[in-house]
């Protein structure tokens, strides 16, 4: 479980292949800022650029983990395969940890296109186009990850060809995530919200009559 802010910036530093065929993986090095793996141990979940992966090996002095991603996570996300590549980096959430953001479980439900990015006053707007399967999700003011930051949804816009939203960002977001590196035309990895999710189940299910009676 994550919460979409991004606590530091890392690098993939090397791909390795995991087998022969296109139904093998990769396995990722990346490099991370200095402190960054200190409470970091074997096993721990990390998101990048939103997609929860697993730590399989350390190297903290150098500042280095490995990841292993399937061939299946590689078709459903993007920009986690291009060595040099800056990727967004979040530990898991803790108990004690403040909720900044909102609740993010790290898994990409679609990938969005970049429609334009552009500098308004001291500020970005950034605006993405989903996938068709994804607009339902998507309300004024609602939460959306995209490449693992917590975003506020300002405006939303429903076509044949998807829904287009937009979004405002400090500053600050740009400067300490890689959404700044961002144009028109590049992929993101979107994540909708948790409670849309209950929501549309809740919306759609069957009612009482077809549960089954439990002792």
């Amino acid at each position: 479980m994550f919460t979409g802010i991004i606590t530091a910036v890392g690098r993939i530093a090397a791909l390795s292949e995991l087998g022969a065929s296109a139904q093998h993986g990769k396995r990722l090095t990346l490099e991370t800022p200095a402190g960054f793996l200190d409470d970091v141990g074997l096993g721990d979940s990390i998101a990048l650029n939103g997609a929860c992966m697993t730590v399989t090996s350390l190297d903290v002095p150098a500042h280095r983990f490995t990841v292993d991603i399937s061939a299946e996570s590689l078709t459903r996300t993007t920009g986690l395969a291009e060595a040099g590549r800056r990727v967004n980096l979040e530990k898991a959430l803790r108990a004690s940890d403040r909720l900044g953001g909102h609740i993010v479980s790290g898994h990409v439900d679609g990938i969005g296109q970049v429609i334009a990015f552009t500098a308004v006053g001291e500020s970005w707007t950034l605006r993405v186009q989903a996938p068709p399967e994804l607009g339902k999700y998507l309300a004024y003011k609602g939460s959306i990850t995209v490449n693992g930051v917590s975003l506020t949804v300002n405006t939303v816009e429903d076509s044949p060809a998807g829904c287009a939203f937009s979004i405002n960002l400090i500053p600050h977001t740009v400067e300490h995530t890689t959404l700044g590196d961002l144009q028109a035309g590049s992929g993101v990895n979107l994540e909708i919200d948790t409670v849309a999710r209950y929501v549309e189940r809740m919306l759609t299910a069957a009612g009482p009559a077809s549960l089954k009676e439990t002792a």
